[in-house]
């Protein structure tokens, strides 16, 4: 594009068209489109790898159509969503729906008068972009939460063998002198924590060690009383949510002490804030969390369909077992709603056995058995 004038441009309406030469009217009035709507994403103060997914994914649907924006129709969103759940990778349905919904953002930006993309492109092309994306051709969110059904919490004996199996790679590589068992002492503690305060993945990799304090009412706990969670899981493309998760296990302690003060200074990293360095002097990725948990899930033969937000799922239901007020577990976890923490939660058939047996002793008892019962 060629600025007669030499001035930027912001939106559809900041540069006359008399003043613009375009050598590839389509394409480039499309990346114009899409600048435009990137300063009003960032006006909004949305983050910015919202801003770069989503122009990625109208990017992907403008490639799928093979036109520009003011010859996208309805039919396009249809057979385009149709290519998303077919094949052998299919995407989830929470996954469409971002798709379709960064569309339907970008159709509603290019079709708001005050931007004037309709009269720049009626004036070029002799017709205008519509919005293509309506409640008949795409998905409803329904539930805050879309997991797949056979994902389920780690019992407290698959837990536990879990952890046992961390300890003992670790003690192995170390009496043997490998180099690599700072690397798994590193990697055990992580996953303890992250069930320690039911964490997600990436509010976990992105822990600092001053994220750590004290809680006055929990001294037992030291330094380590509260997990203040500063990557907690966006809304809307908003900045990251924050939460303050309260330690309540006696053996939280002990296990993240021994790793700050004996293992983590190994690592020998640059940034003495970090809580889960690498030897490359990075923070830990995500991919290495899961590839990690998989290794010891398959070695220990547990369930393949467990992964890392299981064990988020299993702090959940086990204070859930423990007697824990729900409303208390919903903040822990940082849940907008109680309806999704009932969700993450899978309490054993024990559990529900004995609170119905305690639910029908109560109902069905008489009131003068209990009396008794209690004077004696």
């Amino acid at each position: 594009m060629v600025f007669m004038d030499g001035q930027g441009l912001g939106s559809g309406a900041s540069v006359p068209a008399g003043k613009v030469t375009l050598l590839r009217p389509a394409e480039q009035l499309f990346d114009e489109m899409l600048t435009g709507w990137t300063a009003q994403q960032t006006s909004r103060m949305l983050t910015t790898q919202t801003i770069k997914t989503r122009a990625s994914q109208v990017r992907r649907f403008g490639d799928f159509c093979g036109t520009p924006p003011w010859e996208w129709s309805p039919a396009d969103v249809e057979e385009w969503t149709t290519s998303l759940v077919s094949g052998a990778r299919p995407l989830s349905t929470s996954t469409v729906r971002a798709y379709q919904n960064s569309v339907a953002l970008f159709c509603d930006y290019l079709t708001d008068h005050r931007y004037g993309w309709a009269d720049r492109c009626e004036e070029l092309f002799g017709t205008h972009p519509v919005q293509v994306c309506h409640e008949w051709n795409t998905v409803i969110h329904t539930s805050d939460h879309e997991a797949r059904p056979a994902v389920r919490p780690l019992n407290r004996l698959e837990l536990q063998a879990f952890f046992d199996y961390a300890d003992d790679l670790v003690d192995r590589a170390r009496s043997s002198g490998r180099k690599g068992w700072q690397t798994l002492f590193r990697d055990a503690t992580l996953f303890k924590i992250i069930y320690a305060f039911g964490l997600r993945r990436r509010e976990a990799a992105m822990l600092d060690l001053h994220d750590f304090t004290r809680n006055p009412k929990g001294p037992e706990f030291g330094r380590f009383g509260v997990c203040n969670v500063r990557w907690g899981k966006a809304m809307r493309g908003s900045q990251p949510r924050r939460r303050a998760v309260l330690a309540v296990f006696d053996w939280t302690r002990p296990v993240i002490e021994e790793y700050v003060t004996e293992v983590r200074p190994r690592f020998g990293t640059a940034d003495e804030s970090v809580l889960w360095p690498t030897e490359r002097q990075s923070r830990i990725r995500l991919d290495h969390i899961d590839d990690r948990f998989a290794d010891w899930r398959d070695d220990l033969g547990l369930d393949p369909v467990l992964h890392p937000h299981c064990l988020r799922h299993s702090y959940v239901t086990h204070l859930i077992e423990d007697g824990f007020d729900p409303l208390f577990v919903q903040q822990q976890v940082g849940h907008r709603w109680g309806s999704t923490t009932a969700l993450y939660t899978g309490v054993s058939g024990d559990y529900r056995n004995r609170t119905l047996r305690r639910a029908l002793d109560a109902a069905f008892t008489p009131p003068t058995a209990i009396q008794e019962g209690s004077s004696r």
